[in-house]
C-alpha cells in the first residue's frame, strides 16, 4: 500500500462531524466555526467553482450560448441574473418563464445555481425595475442629491417601493420553494452592487430627517459609539454610513421576506473603492458595501450572510487587498465576479488559499458581449483554458478543499506583478514554510524573472502535522521549517502525485531525484502533490536552489 493512498471519511460525515446538526436534505446555508466558514450544500462542504454570465443573457432563447461556455469552463455553479422587469412586467403580474427553462437545464447538467436578484439598485441604477416602476416617481421616488436635484438612483426611504420590490423577491422565493425541492439554487443575491455614484446619500426631506435623528443602537453597539446624531457620532463619515445603513436596512428587509419563505444563503456584492487610502465618496459607489462600511452592513442587515466584491482591478496587491477586507471572522469570503481576463485566472490560488466559498469570472458565455478592459477583448479558447485548467483540477477534489478551508488549513498566492515582489511569494504555515517563485527552469538554480505572462499560482493544504497538498501552475514550490530550533533540519520524506476520486487519493507516481532536487515543479500540466515531510536534529541535506 502507499503511503498516502487511504480513504477519507466520507464528505456527508465531515460535514455532520463539524455540526451535529447538517443533514442533506437541508437547504444550502453558511456554517461558520472558530471564523473559518463553509458552505453547505447536500450536507458538506462545497466550494462554487463559478461562473457568471453577461447580464443579458438571462433569457430562455439565449441559453444555447451559455451552456457550451460552462461546460468548456467546468464550472460547477452558475450565477445569472434574474430582473424585476421580468418576472413583473405587470404590476401584480408575475413570470417565472425562464425560470421554468433555466432550473432543469442546469439540473441536466448537473450545475448548481447563484440567482442575482436585480431589482431597486442594479449596479446603484434601476435599470432592471419594471416600466410601471420607472414611470412613476411621485410613488417610487428617486434619490435627491445635496444641490436639490433628482438623482438617477432610486431612493431608500421610501416604503413603497421597498414593497413592490419585496414582494416582487417574495414570489421568487415562492417559486424556488415550490420548484426547487433539491435546491439547484444555492444562493441567492437579493439587489447588485447597491450604493450611488456622484451624490454621497439622499438629501430628500424624509432622508434629512433620518439623518439628523439619532444613530440606530444595532450600529452604535456595533461600532462601539455612544448615542447621537449621524454627524455627532460618525463626523466626516456620517453621510456614507447613513446611506450604507439605510441601503442595507431597505435590502435586509427584502432578504429577511425572502428567506421566511425558503432560507437560502443570501449576499450582497460591491463594487468597490480603492484599495489604499479613501477617495471622495462622490468617485465610487457610495453607500454600497465597499470594505469600510463592512461594519454598517453587519449591523443592518443580519438577514444577509456575507458581502462580498467584485474584483476587477489587475494590480497584484490592490486585488490581494480586498480579499483580506473581506475575509473575516464574522464574513465568508467569496467573489462573485472578477474580470475574465488571461491574468485574472492566477487569483483563484490566494482566493481558494484563503478559505473562500466560491470564485466566479464575470461574462463567461458565447453572446458576443466582452466587458474589455475590466475583462477579456475576447473569449477565446486561450483565454478560456486559463480558467477550465483551474477548474478540471480542483473539481475532483473541490469537496475535499471545502472541508481544508473550513479547518483553516489551505493558503494561496499568485504570480505577482509590482517589482518589489521580485518574481517570489512566501507562505507562512505555523511550523513549516513555502517560498514560491515564477519564471525558472525545472532544472538549475536561475534567478526566477517571472512568466512571460502573470498566470502562474500555487495553493497548499495542510492534511496533517508534517503533510500538505500542493497544486498549481508555472511556478516552483520550495518548503523549509519557519523557526528551526538549533540543529534542527528538514526532510522531504515522499512525494506523490495522484488525484482524488469520491474522496480517495488515487497514486499515479513518486517524485523524487532531478524532479524534487530544485524544488517542486509545477509547469502547464494539471498536477497534484502530497508531500510528507519529516525533521531531525543534524546538519541539513545539501541544498539546491533553495532560497529558504
Amino acid at each position: 500500500m502507499h503511503i498516502f493512498s487511504r480513504t477519507l471519511p466520507t464528505l456527508a460525515g465531515l460535514a455532520l462531524a463539524a455540526h451535529p446538526a447538517l443533514a442533506a436534505s437541508e437547504a444550502p446555508h453558511i456554517v461558520s466555526r472558530a471564523g473559518q466558514h463553509a458552505l453547505i450544500v447536500d450536507g458538506a462542504p462545497f466550494l462554487m467553482l463559478g461562473a457568471q454570465v453577461n447580464n443579458s443573457a438571462n433569457y430562455p432563447a439565449m441559453l444555447p450560448e451559455v451552456w457550451p461556455a460552462i461546460e468548456k469552463m467546468h464550472a460547477n455553479t452558475v450565477e445569472v441574473p434574474i430582473g424585476w422587469e421580468q418576472v413583473e412586467p405587470v404590476e401584480g403580474q408575475f413570470d417565472f418563464s425562464f425560470l421554468d427553462a433555466l432550473l432543469p437545464q442546469a439540473r441536466e447538467r448537473n450545475l448548481r445555481l447563484v440567482l442575482l436578484w436585480f431589482g431597486t439598485w442594479k449596479n446603484t441604477a434601476p435599470s432592471y425595475a419594471p416600466e410601471w416602476v420607472k414611470l412613476d416617481q411621485k410613488r417610487f421616488p428617486h434619490m435627491i442629491n445635496a444641490k436639490g436635484e433628482t438623482h438617477y438612483a432610486l431612493s431608500p426611504h421610501h416604503r413603497s417601493t421597498l414593497e413592490a420590490d419585496k414582494r416582487a423577491f417574495v414570489k421568487l422565493m415562492e417559486y424556488l420553494k415550490k420548484n426547487d425541492p433539491q435546491n439547484t439554487v444555492i444562493m441567492v443575491q437579493p439587489e447588485n452592487e447597491t450604493g450611488s455614484y456622484g451624490a454621497v446619500r439622499d438629501f430628500s426631506p424624509v432622508a434629512q430627517k433620518l439623518f439628523e435623528g439619532p444613530v440606530p443602537a444595532p450600529l452604535l453597539r456595533q461600532m462601539n459609539k455612544k448615542p447621537g446624531t449621524w454627524r455627532q457620532v460618525f463626523g466626516d463619515d456620517a453621510d456614507e454610513f447613513f446611506h450604507a445603513w439605510s441601503i442595507a436596512h431597505y435590502t435586509n428587509e427584502i432578504a429577511e421576506a425572502g428567506k421566511a419563505v425558503k432560507p437560502l444563503p443570501m449576499l450582497m456584492n460591491a463594487a468597490l473603492a480603492s484599495a489604499f487610502g479613501r477617495q471622495p465618496a462622490s468617485t465610487y459607489s457610495s453607500g454600497g458595501p465597499v470594505h469600510f462600511v463592512i461594519d454598517v452592513y453587519k449591523a443592518a442587515a443580519p438577514a444577509i450572510d456575507l458581502v462580498a466584491p467584485d474584483i476587477y482591478t489587475r494590480d497584484h496587491a490592490a486585488y490581494l487587498a480586498y480579499l483580506g477586507f473581506y475575509d473575516r471572522p464574522d464574513n465568508a469570503l467569496m467573489v462573485p465576479e472578477t474580470g475574465n481576463d488571461k491574468e485574472f485566472a492566477r487569483f483563484f490560488f490566494p482566493v481558494v488559499g484563503r478559505g473562500a466559498i466560491g470564485f466566479a469570472p464575470f461574462g463567461m458565455d458565447y453572446t458576443g458581449y466582452y466587458n474589455y478592459p475590466l475583462g477579456a477583448k475576447d473569449l477565446d479558447d486561450a483565454t478560456m483554458e486559463l480558467f477550465a485548467r483551474n477548474y478540471r483540477l480542483f473539481g475532483p477534489m473541490q469537496r475535499e478543499w471545502a472541508k481544508w478551508a473550513f479547518e483553516g488549513k489551505t493558503w494561496g498566492v499568485a504570480e505577482p506583478t509590482d517589482p518589489k515582489a521580485e518574481h517570489s511569494q512566501h507562505i507562512d504555515m505555523g511550523k513549516y514554510k513555502m517560498t514560491v517563485t515564477f519564471g525558472q527552469w525545472q532544472f538549475g538554480t536561475e534567478k526566477p524573472t517571472g512568466n512571460p505572462e502573470p498566470v502562474g499560482g500555487v495553493a497548499v493544504a495542510q492534511l496533517g502535522e508534517n503533510e500538505f497538498l500542493v497544486t498549481g501552475f508555472r511556478s516552483r514550490v520550495y518548503f523549509g521549517l519557519s523557526k528551526p530550533a538549533p540543529l534542527e533540519s528538514m526532510m522531504t520524506l515522499r512525494v506523490e502525485e495522484g488525484h482524488f476520486d469520491n474522496g480517495k487519493w488515487i497514486f499515479r507516481r513518486v517524485w523524487n531525484g532531478d524532479s524534487t532536487d530544485y524544488g517542486l515543479n509545477f509547469t502547464g500540466r494539471e498536477q497534484v502533490l502530497r508531500v510528507k515531510l519529516t525533521t531531525y536534529k543534524g546538519t541539513p541535506p545539501i541544498p539546491v536552489g533553495n532560497p529558504n
